[in-house]
């Protein structure tokens, strides 16, 4: 089913069991979260399709990383359902990847950065826990990939901001997903970090993996993502950048809060 098929499906009041298939990596209908008194994410409808790139954007306490934590069962649903390639969450979580947010992290925690990124690979190693040369050289490529294979044996708590969320990354790699969820995975991060981290998920897509990001920087969304979601505790717009992404769909999300002039920077089209 094509992912047109799957918005008119939805649009139109079916379930998600006969609109959303097998193809779909992941979809929620009707996601509702509360904390408290007070929904942060509000009856919301969306659908990733394979092979894409989806920026999450809002503003601050819009929900999104919310969204992202209540799909991953990490907070608790109010209400709707999470389908991942089909399937209920809990049967499908090995095909998901979850880089956090950076400052989320305990970087204290004394390891060192190959055994961060081979926590990737605990559903491969077995009861036993043994850890064979093909697992550390799978974990070593995962470091290459992202820039970081000289820095192994490193502890992790001695790395710039940079290069824990490259390692982090690596450690998303490893698991060997096909689709990654990712919060905030350039914020505090250098030119070089932004650029490592970037050039990866575009491989990502290349190879028809499924790439969702909550992202800030409202310049970067037209050169990073081709799919965008707006959010501001209810779903705003979602769709192709090209079309989603106007000057009209932001300022409805953000309020109107958005300066006229930053606006006209991000050169957007009309809605």
């Amino acid at each position: 089913m094509s992912a047109a098929a799957i918005e008119l499906a939805t649009d139109h009041g079916e379930t998600v069991e006969t609109a959303i298939g097998a193809d779909v990596p992941l979809a929620v209908q009707g996601l509702t979260v509360s904390y408290g008194d007070k929904p942060v994410v509000f009856s919301v409808d969306a659908t990733f399709p394979a092979g894409s790139m989806t920026a999450i954007i809002g503003p601050n306490g819009a929900g999104k990383s919310s969204l992202l934590k209540a799909v991953l069962g990490i907070v608790p649903k109010l209400s709707g359902s999470v389908t991942v390639f089909g399937k209920p969450f809990e049967t499908a979580r090995r095909r998901i990847a979850y880089v956090p947010q950076r400052a989320s992290v305990d970087w204290d925690f004394p390891t060192r950065v190959i055994d961060v990124v081979m926590m990737g690979l605990y559903r491969d190693l077995g009861l036993l826990r043994l850890v064979r040369p093909r697992h550390r050289e799978r974990a070593l490529d995962s470091l290459d990939r992202v820039g970081m294979a000289d820095f192994a044996d490193r502890q992790i708590g001695q790395l710039s901001g940079g290069q824990q969320q490259r390692v982090f990354l690596a450690r998303a790699l490893t698991q060997g997903a096909d689709l990654f969820l990712l919060d905030e995975p350039f914020a505090g991060v250098d030119a070089a970090t932004e650029k490592a981290i970037i050039t990866v998920l575009k491989a990502l897509k290349e190879d028809n993996r499924t790439v969702v990001c909550v992202h800030h920087d409202l310049a970067t969304v037209t050169d990073y993502f081709d799919r965008v979601m707006l959010i501001n505790v209810r779903k705003f717009a979602e769709g192709p950048v090209a079309s989603a992404f106007s000057a009209e769909t932001l300022q409805a999300t953000y309020g109107g809060r958005l300066a006229a002039t930053h606006i006209d920077q991000l050169d957007l089209v009309s809605a």
